[in-house]
């Protein structure tokens, strides 16, 4: 039962209340005792009606009450929930912070190009530690006249110079500029990379085992996409890392394509080492050869020892065959020797 039939029965009781009084007023004014009746009617249903309306608004009290704790209830665990998303929302905003900050500081630490290199060299390293053996490379690969390349990679007696190069100041530059700035900043740019290029390029020492080209790692997507797609440098004769092939033998990659690169030097080894193995197998088979021919020749030899053995043991037996024609011609009678004869090993010579 709601708010507006409560106020609407109260009404109605006052109303009938009003109307009782006034007919007991009107009774007292005529002083006539011919309607007691009416008036004891009318006083016992509006005693009905009161005692209804009591225990109506006892019961809507009753639900009022229930519906209030209820919406309370509920009031209350949506204001818990709404307490744990605040709360949830403010250690989103915390941590959103400390990523702010952490970002802030990474952006601080690319400011400088010392600390620029040291973080490309470092994720150079993790991309060499994720797809080769320990064994197999190395950081800070020193050559004889003390120059230092930033990682080696090891493939069976030669060497894979890596060099790690981070130009970023002029790139920046040039992605925000406009107009012929822009333009003077990609110049700059590209005059970086040639600069960069031609250091990568003193590490290949053939004189030293290293291969006859080097790897010159950017350790950034976006510019070695620029790079690919000729988005920089397209006023050169040809593309940056055609170039850079080419004339100098040194392949620019970066995290992505260095992975396929590494990929396909593992394949290079392997195929190399199953060569390795199939010289050594095809060395082995021509000492088996060699084996097996002077196996033959003994054998022949043999064969040969074998046929005079035979012959002489026929002739034995042959003469053998004369003395009993000599005893025969003798005594006039036979010994019965039995004389058997040998054949020859085949494709012998005596």
């Amino acid at each position: 039962m709601n708010v507006i039939t409560v106020v609407i029965i109260v009404a109605v009781l006052i109303l009938f209340q009003g109307i009782g009084l006034w007919l007991v007023l009107k009774r007292r004014e005529n002083d006539t005792p011919k309607d007691d009746g009416g008036l004891l009617l009318i006083q016992n249903q509006m005693e009905k009606l009161e005692r209804s309306l009591d225990s109506r608004m006892a019961e809507s009290s009753r639900s009022m009450h229930e519906t209030m704790r209820s919406q309370v209830g509920e009031s209350s665990r949506l204001l818990k929930e709404i307490t744990q998303e605040i709360t949830s929302v403010k250690e989103i905003g915390r941590e959103t912070g400390k990523f702010a900050e952490q970002l802030k500081n990474l952006q601080d630490i690319l400011k400088n190009p010392k600390q620029r290199g040291i973080l490309g060299e470092y994720y150079l390293e993790t991309v060499l530690k994720n797809v080769l053996p320990p064994g197999m490379f190395k950081m800070q690969h020193a050559f004889s006249n003390g120059e230092i390349v930033d990682a080696a990679v090891y493939v069976n007696d030669k060497i894979v110079p890596i060099d790690s190069k981070f130009s970023l100041d002029n790139y920046n530059r040039y992605i925000h500029a406009e107009g012929a700035e822009r333009i003077t900043l990609e110049k700059a740019f590209v005059n970086d990379l040639k600069i960069r290029i031609t250091e990568t390029a003193k590490y290949i020492r053939p004189e030293e085992g290293t291969m006859d080209f080097a790897f010159m790692f950017i350790p950034s997507e976006g510019i070695y996409y620029d790079l690919l797609t000729n988005q920089v440098g397209a006023g050169e004769d040809e593309n940056l890392i055609q170039r850079a092939a080419g004339k100098f033998k040194v392949i620019i990659v970066s995290p992505t394509s260095f992975l396929a690169y590494l990929q396909t030097v593992m394949q290079g080894l392997k195929a190399l080492q199953i060569e390795k193995q199939a010289e050594e197998i095809q060395k082995r088979v021509g000492e088996l050869g060699k084996h097996l021919a002077s196996y033959e020749t003994y054998y022949q030899k043999l064969g040969v020892s074998l046929g005079t053995a035979v012959s002489h043991y026929n002739a034995g037996y042959k003469e053998l065959g004369k003395v009993e024609k000599d005893v025969y011609r003798i005594a006039e009678e036979k010994i019965g020797l039995d004389v058997q004869l040998l054949d020859k090993p085949g494709n012998t010579e005596e």
